[in-house]
């Protein structure tokens, strides 16, 4: 019998009744931080049965030990007391029950902005539970911090990942350029993470958080939400079944940016508001002013910071492409744009990425265009006002058929009007099993369930990778030749924090 188990045994008998707590010996033990288990139950059983949520691990260091029959001590190793003895910890049955050893203890890297729609999808699952919350702006994280009051907040993610030791697994919903370093925080602790699209800032982030996540065996997903959906896997199904026949040209679309690109440097001294903290913010990137011009939104379009309206919409509207003609990297990538400015993405771009033939499937050029700058009108729509479908849309060229979609591969049509109706009529057979969308497919992954489609190693480090070799392109203004066996960049005087960012001194892993 170990120490610590003796402790709580000879402690039982003169603290006895506290398996029935007052209300006040309970708020203490739940602002307490369980650091140890020495027992077969699960942890989660024990935190359901005290609440555990708010944490100040610098006040208590508690640890359970079990006493058998389903019993455990809760010990506090400060004051060598039980504070709480738990009984009968037995799973109750019954449909729709989720144990508490069954229950993901999540954690909202960035609460607000998307962070804040992430994580009010997230706790819908009756199998997950918030427990925790980072933002460095607190304006930004009202909602999120009312809509989950038990949580602790935390300005600094790695202070959070450090104390809050029961964090199953953390959405990272932050400006791009923190991506890569609060996910990589997360997977070295053995945390699953859901990371926001683009995965990452740079190519070498996507390449180091796809290495981690094998080597530390996590459940990823990036966040690009079409990838999960039934269309996309029905656009599949018509490209295997040979509706379109050798697809030879992909072309995407986007109303974006809706956001400033293409502009100086803002200029001028502003306070920093006391809500913010301003370094955090900054994170990896250099240090600069603050300047509202920067957020809570507009981060988008400065380099430092985002990767422009290519990396905000590719990874939704590429997605498909790249995974039904199997893409990989491109040979190439040739780009055009409005003027260009040294810190800020340009106003609107065209960007051609040209993959080579690959097993059975020929040649594919993939056509990119930003700041509504739409592709020419196909023949089979005969009225120039139809054109385009929607502001953000795909168009599928193929030798034998075109189809167009939605940004997200959502709503696949085929152009050809007798033949859309003959296949809404006999439906090509479903090859591709279908999920209940993007958070539940993550969270069953989470579980012990199938990895998710768009999880880091195998889709969207190798997705991201590709889409923002495009941005190379544009802000070099010269065509980028790639290997496309491993998408080593070839073309010479590529600076290399394009590449691979320089960190700011305390931000490397």
């Amino acid at each position: 019998m170990s120490k610590p188990i003796q402790v709580a045994i000879a402690l039982l008998g003169s603290v006895a009744m506290l398996s029935t707590m007052t209300d006040a010996a309970r708020a203490q033990v739940a602002t307490a931080e369980l650091l140890q288990l020495e027992t077969k139950i699960p942890l989660g059983d024990v935190r359901g049965r005290i609440d555990h949520m708010a944490i100040d691990p610098t006040r208590h260091r508690l640890f359970v030990a079990e006493l058998g029959n389903g019993t455990v001590a809760v010990v506090d190793l400060n004051d060598r007391k039980v504070v709480h003895v738990i009984a009968g910890l037995k799973e109750p049955q019954g449909v729709g029950y989720v144990s508490s050893s069954d229950t993901l203890y999540v954690a909202g890297i960035g609460a607000g902005g998307k962070g804040k729609s992430d994580l009010a999808e997230m706790a819908k699952s009756p199998k997950v539970k918030i427990v925790a919350l980072c933002d460095v702006d607190d304006r930004e994280a009202v909602t999120s911090r009312t809509n989950f009051p038990a949580a602790p907040y935390y300005k600094d993610f790695r202070q959070m990942l450090d104390k809050e030791s029961h964090i199953d697994a953390c959405t990272v919903s932050t400006p791009d350029h923190t991506h890569a370093v609060a996910a990589m925080a997360a997977i070295v602790r053995g945390k699953h993470v859901y990371v926001q699209k683009p995965l990452t800032h740079d190519i070498y982030e996507a390449r180091m958080l796809a290495e981690a996540a094998r080597k530390h065996k996590v459940v990823t997903q990036m966040g690009n939400q079409g990838g999960s959906g039934s269309d996309v896997r029905k656009l599949k199904e018509w490209y295997d079944a040979g509706l379109l026949g050798d697809v030879h040209t992909v072309t995407c679309w986007t109303n974006r940016p809706v956001w400033p690109q293409g502009v100086a440097t803002p200029t001028g001294k502003f306070a920093i508001p006391k809500e913010l903290d301003w370094d955090l913010w900054l994170g990896t990137a250099k240090a600069i002013d603050y300047n509202p011009a920067y957020l809570p939104f507009n981060w988008r379009g400065w380099w430092d910071f985002g990767t422009g309206a290519l990396g905000d919409i590719a990874c939704h509207s590429m997605d498909a492409s790249f995974w039904a003609l199997n893409l990989g990297y491109p040979a190439r990538i040739e780009a055009e744009s409005t003027k260009l400015y040294s810190e800020t993405a340009p106003a609107c771009s065209r960007i051609t990425y040209s993959f080579p033939a690959k097993g059975s499937r020929p040649e594919v050029k993939v056509v990119w265009r930003d700041g509504s700058l739409y592709p020419p009108r196909p023949k089979e729509i005969a009225d120039p006002s139809a054109w385009p479908f929607d502001t953000s849309g795909q168009l599928w060229i193929g030798d034998s058929g075109k189809l167009v979609a939605g940004i997200y591969g959502e709503n696949p049509r085929l152009l050809d009007e007798a033949r859309q109706a003959e296949v809404t009529a006999h439906p090509v057979p479903q090859k591709y099993p279908r999920t209940e969308g993007v958070y539940a497919e993550w969270i069953a992954a989470c579980k012990g369930g199938t990895p998710a489609g768009s999880n880091i190693p195998e889709h969207s480090g190798p997705l991201t990778e590709m889409v923002l070799l495009g941005n190379l392109a544009v802000r070099t203004a010269q065509p980028i030749d790639v290997n496309p066996t491993n998408g080593t960049v070839l073309t010479p005087g590529v600076p290399e924090e394009y590449v691979k960012p320089r960190y700011r001194s305390g931000w490397s892993w």
